[in-house]
């Protein structure tokens, strides 16, 4: 899919993800050596655009298995089309059991989801595993057995072995410890908030429109307000947003009047928004 750390870095650019020299270098040994990715950290600071980002680049199929509390292997891996089944049954009344056994726990029956789905067939597939910690611990078991040797058993069916690897990007907002058997099998990458230039360039070029001093100045507000003692820190998603509302508002500096006027893009909480008016200083940044 790649050739080198570069040949990341700017076909990533060319999606518009600027990723930092971690991030590419992981990326392309994740691509390399055949390795899923465990990317890590804060919520907003693009993780699961990553993953699509890798998955535009690499003219691949985005298969997305979204993680949550009760999220269970019918809804991971498959389940059987009951309500069909049902209707072939009721069809074939003078069919022997056997007969109607074989012919509804078959292809035609079978309701494939996101894990299932990435290894099946011959097509580039990029597997998504978004906010994996947000499954419960027994969903890893399932992970491990489908990221170990690609490949799912279905007792009715056989054991289906993938013809052509994903490539597999799990995120986490680490709200619990992921299993020490799930982190070995993947490359880890922590994606943190970025510097102060990298988040101008992205600032930039996800807003056009907005000139170069006043991105300096956005994320210069951006990074004060994370240095403090927050509820919820701005994301660089939120960042992007505060941006797109300057230039909605037809801002061309930042002045207390804006800044008090807009926090509310920036901050979700009442106690942060009212902290943030008392401490953040335009004047020293």
């Amino acid at each position: 899919m790649f050739t080198s750390v570069d040949d990341v870095s700017a076909r990533l650019a060319e999606t518009g993800y600027l990723p930092s020299p971690a991030v590419a270098t992981t990326v392309f040994l994740a691509d390399r050596l055949g390795k899923p990715l465990l990317v890590e950290g804060p919520a907003g600071v693009g993780k699961t655009e990553l993953a699509k980002a890798v998955a535009e680049v690499a003219g691949a199929r985005l298969v997305r298995l979204q993680c949550y509390e009760g999220v269970d292997e019918s809804r991971a891996l498959y389940e059987w089309n009951h309500a069909k089944q049902l209707l072939r049954i009721s069809a074939g009344r003078d069919e022997s059991w056997d007969e109607t056994r074989t012919d509804i726990f078959s292809e035609e029956f079978l309701l494939t989801r996101p894990l299932l789905t990435a290894i099946r067939g011959d097509d580039p597939k990029v597997l998504l595993i978004d906010e994996t910690d947000k499954a419960d611990v027994e969903v890893e078991g399932l992970l491990l057995e489908v990221l170990s040797d690609f490949q799912v058993t279905v007792p009715e069916l056989g054991t289906i072995t993938a013809t052509r690897r994903p490539f597999v990007v799990l995120t986490s907002n680490a709200s619990r410890e992921l299993s020490e058997a799930l982190r070995r099998r993947c490359l880890f990458l922590h994606i943190g908030f970025p510097d102060e230039e990298l988040e101008r360039r992205i600032v930039r070029l996800k807003v056009p429109g907005l000139d170069e001093a006043l991105a300096r100045s956005v994320v210069r507000v951006v990074g004060a307000l994370r240095a403090m003692d927050l509820r919820k820190v701005p994301s660089v998603a939120e960042t992007i947003d505060w941006a797109r509302t300057l230039l909605a508002l037809g801002a061309g500096t930042l002045d207390e009047t804006v800044v008090r006027a807009s926090l509310g893009v920036l901050l979700k909480h009442q106690e942060d928004v009212l902290k943030a008016s008392a401490k953040l200083d335009l004047d020293a940044l």
